[in-house]
């Protein structure tokens, strides 16, 4: 959970009202944005928010901004604006794609700071750049004195030795190169661009080196003091949504120290993306039904009850007809993706304290359901036919699901905010999760055969969520004769045990089997998987040695389709 650091004093005149000094008291205030004092050091008050998903809370700014509203202070939806357009202009080059391809940028005018307000941006700036920013490897931060520069500005590329500068809190000047193993900074975050043979450099129209990143700011331009009136904030990174969400964070900080916020234009070699004005302040329009509401909570509410929770949670509510309310969603909350996401806020607004329990109306007696049954079926019947089960996450990597198995990259649901690398969508089939599980027991006995009942998700259109999550049965055997016809004789155990006794093969190519040994399964007019053996190149991937067969199934085309089965 992200902890923060704030100025006592400063934290109180933003909020604008005074603070009790009772440890529990504020914790009480604070609870309002699931936040927590943990320690206090003089004037520095160290504060745990609870909520990874609102980097706009990891901020003394935006602490403010939220508690105003659930204090009265202030109402409904607070409204940032672009000034106008600063004239800045951003070139990027082509050979970032690979490297680093996203950048936004902006400039905040006539912004009033001190020590203490240096201090805080610097502890934001790190704090994104460590949780919302994975270490710096979707996105960093970079702040200079906008009066030092000379547009218009190039992000490109350098090679390791070819450009030097003085790197921030360094009196020498350093190569590329040699700030990756001198600056601590390099050291740190070298890892993110030294297996490139260019880098990324930032730099203003008289070569002027802004930044190196997303490891350092040169010690000129990139230093804020107390003297600065007019910065230029920076944000590169490999994700563009979220390079622009860090953006509009730190500028909304700014702007609530009375700064006023102007559009730089960025302009994209890219085929998919050419030239975009930035920060976008947009907020979005959401409606919920009231019905909804009290059926979420379990509170008998009103629809002016619900517009004024609303407006203290900080949104902005556009009208009320009937039972429908439209609200305006402020530009930083991109936690907000459901209507679910608000209920939230509601309920925070309302005091979970104030909402009692309540029994279930309805009494039920428990039993295993059909499903259920048909599931423990399926296990029974593989481990009979000397199978044994395993269970493996149901989060994947691209990598995983396509490189490796030989074939195509496909959509697949993707987290837009992965903690960890080798985990960032979920998978679309079981098969790359048992070879990824053989790949990782060639130490042991041959044959083996394993087995999984796991859930899979793909994606559709026509569901609520545009996913539809599938419930599927996959095996391996991997030994030195492991064969289609093994393989085969499995299947017709396993649907010959489950009643199924007609079904047919329908030979197809797929890359990631041996061609003509690879086939469709056919179950009334149906298809169903998948079966054959592995081709030499998925095994290469896998660092496998012996010959893999396999079979695909999806359960529930086959407990929809068979009558028997679902009875």
């Amino acid at each position: 959970m992200p902890t923060i650091e704030i100025d006592y004093e400063d934290f109180q005149s933003l909020v604008r009202v005074k603070l009790p000094s009772d440890l529990e008291e504020l914790n009480d205030i604070l609870s309002y944005v699931k936040g927590e004092v943990k320690l206090i050091e003089g004037n520095e008050v160290h504060i745990e928010i609870l909520d990874t998903n609102r980097p706009d809370l990891w901020c003394t700014e935006g602490l403010a901004r939220a508690l105003r509203g659930y204090l009265g202070i202030e109402r409904g939806l607070k409204k940032y604006e672009v000034k106008g357009e600063s004239g800045v202009e951003v070139w990027v080059d082509s050979k970032l794609w690979d490297i680093r391809p996203y950048i936004a940028c902006a400039v905040v005018k006539n912004v009033q700071v001190d020590n203490v307000i240096i201090q805080q941006l610097m502890h934001l700036q790190d704090k994104m750049d460590q949780t919302y920013g994975r270490k710096r490897s979707r996105t960093s931060i970079g702040l200079y004195n906008f009066d030092l520069i000379s547009p218009p500005l190039r992000y490109g590329v350098a090679k390791p030795r070819e450009i030097s500068f003085v790197p921030l809190e360094f009196e020498e000047e350093l190569t590329l190169e040699e700030i990756l193993k001198k600056h601590p900074k390099g050291i740190e975050y070298g890892h993110l661009v030294q297996s490139y043979p260019v880098f990324p450099i930032f730099m203003d129209s008289k070569n002027n080196v802004l930044s190196f990143p997303p490891i350092i700011n040169s010690n000129d331009l990139g230093r804020i003091t107390e003297d600065t009136r007019n910065i230029l904030i920076e944000v590169t990174g490999t994700v563009h949504d979220t390079v622009l969400s860090t953006l509009s964070n730190i500028a909304l900080s700014l702007a609530d120290r009375e700064g006023n916020i102007f559009s730089v234009k960025v302009h994209y070699p890219y085929e998919t993306l050419k030239e975009t004005m930035t920060p976008q302040l947009k907020t979005q329009v959401l409606k919920i039904d009231m019905n909804y509401i009290q059926k979420v909570l379990g509170i008998e509410i009103k629809p002016h009850e619900v517009k004024d929770l609303l407006e203290r949670a900080r949104f902005g509510v556009i009208d009320v007809k009937g039972s429908e309310i439209t609200l305006e969603i402020p530009c930083y909350r991109v936690d907000i993706m459901h209507p679910i996401d608000v209920m939230e806020d509601i309920a925070i607004a309302y005091d979970y304290n104030k909402i009692g329990a309540r029994w279930p109306s309805l009494s039920t007696i428990g039993e295993v359901s059909p499903r259920e049954s048909f599931r423990n079926l399926t296990r029974e019947i593989m481990v009979g036919l000397g199978y044994q089960e395993i269970s493996t996450f149901t989060m994947s990597n691209p990598n995983n699901l396509f490189a490796r198995m030989n074939i195509s990259r496909q959509r697949v649901v993707e987290v837009e905010n992965p903690k960890i690398t080798t985990l960032t969508c979920i998978r679309n089939w079981l098969l790359p999760s048992l070879m990824e599980f053989l790949s990782h027991n060639i130490h042991v006995e041959y044959p083996q055969r394993v087995f999984e009942v796991g859930y899979c998700v793909t994606l559709d259109g026509k569901m609520e969520n545009r996913t539809r999550e599938l419930e599927r049965l996959a095996c391996v055997t991997i030994h030195s004769d492991a064969n289609f016809t093994e393989i085969k004789s499995t299947l017709d155990a396993f649907l010959i045990n489950i009643g199924i006794t007609q079904y047919e093969l329908e030979a197809i190519k797929h890359k990631s089997f041996i061609e003509g040994r690879v086939g469709k399964i056919i179950v009334n007019n149906e298809d169903i998987g998948l079966i054959g053996e592995i081709h030499p190149q998925v095994l290469e991937n896998w660092k496998l040695e012996n010959p893999v067969a396999t079979l695909e199934i999806t359960l529930d085309k086959i407990y929809e389709s068979t009558p028997k089965i679902s009875e």
